[in-house]
């Protein structure tokens, strides 16, 4: 199984989102169309970074560095 780290951007908010999943089709979607959480509130997210990752632990590993502030100066970097 592949897991996908991925990073969304809501322009009109200047909001970024970080996650992981198995299926980036599906979670892209959910986060625009469906549900009532935090991304529910800035949407529509563009897509603008994923990476994949063999394991489930290596992918948790990754979305945590992007949380950190090394990481989220990494996220001011990609093109939005």
């Amino acid at each position: 199984m592949i897991y996908t780290v991925y990073i969304l951007f809501a322009p009109q908010y200047n909001k970024h989102y970080t996650g992981f999943t198995t299926d980036l089709e599906l979670r892209l979607k959910s986060h625009n169309e469906f549900g009532k959480d935090w991304t529910a509130r800035y949407r529509p997210w563009k897509l603008i970074y994923t990476k994949e990752f063999d394991t489930k632990a290596l992918a948790m590993a990754f979305e945590k560095w992007l949380k950190t502030g090394v990481g989220r100066d990494f996220v001011k970097t990609l093109p939005h």
